[in-house]
């Protein structure tokens, strides 16, 4: 069943099918909120309201329009507010630095990972988080939601209100706005390893 056909049933009273839409959204709607928000319990806190949210709503949802659409504009709305709120808390802890990394891409899921390996994960999430908080917030959106969340350009265009130029665009921007930073950072290690060995 497609995630519309399913809202619609749960508009009926069937409650329990919800749970495939938690099921299916949760990893990627977490890896987005932990990347905007820096915090992985900050992030579980934003997913679950934006689930509760979009349950809430049930029936305002249009099953002509994108149920994906809907649910990480929700997910974005979501983080704006806890941002504003919870300004003080941001970057206070590490992002998933325990065993329990989620952010795997990065890694070989199939790989069991040592302690070693996963604090190098653990530090480059940490690195592209840091990147990502340097760009306008529009373009590391558009990324997050390309990139941590699996949406297709029109899909990001619809969450976050623009054409489907501008999202393209943005992502397009944000990909070139972090390979300078990157390009930055190394040429900055490069100097550090330089100076250490005079």
């Amino acid at each position: 069943m497609d995630d519309t056909a399913i809202m619609q049933q749960v508009q009926r009273g069937q409650f329990t099918l919800f749970e495939e839409l938690v099921r299916r959204y949760r990893g990627a709607l977490r890896r987005v909120a932990e990347s905007k928000l820096g915090d992985r319990s900050l992030a579980e806190d934003a997913v679950q309201e934006t689930f509760l949210a979009v349950f809430a709503g049930r029936q305002s949802f249009d099953p002509r329009f994108s149920f994906r659409t809907w649910l990480w504009t929700i997910l974005l709305n979501r983080c704006r507010k806890r941002l504003k709120r919870d300004a003080w808390r941001r970057r206070e802890t590490p992002l998933s630095v325990c065993g329990e990394c989620e952010w795997s891409e990065l890694a070989d899921p199939a790989a069991e990972q040592t302690g070693l390996a996963r604090l190098l994960v653990a530090e480059q999430h940490e690195r592209l988080h840091a990147m990502l908080e340097e760009l306008p917030e529009v373009q590391a959106d558009a990324l997050r939601l390309r990139f941590f969340g699996g949406l297709k350009f029109q899909e990001i265009a619809d969450a976050m209100e623009s054409s489907l130029g501008g999202a393209k665009l943005r992502v397009r921007q944000g990909l070139t706005a972090l390979a300078g930073l990157l390009q930055r950072d190394d040429s900055d290690a490069d100097v550090e390893d330089e100076s250490h060995d005079v």
